[in-house]
């Protein structure tokens, strides 16, 4: 038999700002952007045999405090202002820049959400990281005023062809007349495909906006997939599904695999804890925050898993009447 586990969160009105599940659309914004999204692609950068003189002068002109060291697009490490204040108290700056540079670099893929480059630079107390493309190629550098800038351009875009399309998306509910109207989506996920990683909660977030949902609903729903998949991604090595039924009184969202099962769910649902390798700890996930960051966001949450043989999520929200789209339908209370 498969063990099951079962999570209600206690839930009776509206959410507030004072409830533990506000998302706002600043945390909803790193989730959606990408590293690349809001990375410096412009940057400067040298060579390993450059002499601490020429960083000095590069320093000094650009007004920066470090940079990428690189050779044939390929990232060797990274020198800073500390380094420099090294050479120059031991009087050395006609040495090579290789002798002086930082070859343990923390670096961070463009494809990667905001999110994940966040939890870089709070983990490793850092200032700045190199971004590197699909092809293992130096493609910028990233900051935290980078993403401060990314995040508030994104607030200031313009949503007029956005709005006009949930304008068109929110009467769905009330133009078809049934007895019970369910709008089923179902995306495939594919296992270690960090390229698209997110995409499938950034596309069911938006289908929410544009049924009418407000943003909080929409945000909570976002996170909770957005972490389902990724669980799918790094652990599911065939991938597996999402599947999201939407109900003018509540939604069901599902993440479904066929991978190795969690032998203890208890442990599982613990802070900290992964399963996650070490291959993928290197990239920057396997934090063990997934199901924690789930259970933030939904009303219920079952887990269904057999060691060997598979997982799967039931996550339910369940809509007040100021939460549905725009239809109000009664409906019976769901256990």
């Amino acid at each position: 038999m498969p063990s099951k586990q079962q999570i209600i969160s206690p839930r009776g009105r509206d959410v507030t700002d004072q409830d533990a599940k506000t998302i706002t659309r600043v945390e909803e914004l790193a989730y959606d952007l990408k590293v690349r999204d809001v990375m410096t692609q412009e940057i400067k950068t040298v060579s390993p045999l450059m002499t601490m003189a020429d960083l000095l002068e590069l320093l000094r002109r650009e007004q920066i405090s470090g940079a990428p060291v690189h050779e044939n697009n390929k990232l060797l490490g990274v020198v800073s202002m500390e380094d420099l204040i090294r050479a120059l108290l031991a009087h050395d700056l006609q040495a090579p820049i290789s002798h002086y540079m930082s070859t343990n670099v923390i670096a961070v893929n463009s494809y990667d959400t905001v999110i994940e480059a966040i939890e870089q630079f709070t983990k490793f107390k850092i200032g700045r990281m190199p971004v590197i493309d699909e092809n293992g190629n130096l493609a910028g550098m990233i900051t935290k005023g980078d993403i401060t800038t990314g995040v508030l351009i994104a607030l200031q875009k313009d949503y007029q062809v956005e709005e006009v399309r949930r304008y068109r998306a929110s009467h769905l509910f009330e133009d078809i007349v049934s007895d019970r109207t369910t709008l089923v989506m179902r995306y495939l996920i594919k296992g270690r495909d960090f390229l698209h990683g997110g995409a499938a909660s950034s596309h069911i977030k938006r289908a929410l906006m544009r049924l009418g949902a407000n943003p909080q609903l929409a945000r909570r729903c976002g996170i909770a997939i957005y972490e389902a998949e990724m669980n799918l991604i790094i652990h599911a090595s065939d991938g597996g599904l999402i599947r999201v039924e939407i109900e003018p009184h509540r939604i069901l969202m599902q993440a479904i695999d066929e991978g190795p099962g969690i032998a203890d769910i208890d442990l599982a649902r613990q802070a900290g804890y992964s399963t996650a390798t070490e291959e993928i700890r290197e990239l920057g996930f396997g934090a063990g925050m997934g199901l924690v960051n789930i259970e933030r966001c939904v009303d219920k949450l079952l887990i269904e898993s057999i060691p060997g043989k598979g997982t799967k999520l039931d996550m339910k929200i369940f809509l007040q009447p100021e939460d549905s789209f725009r239809e109000i339908t009664p409906a019976a209370p769901e256990t």
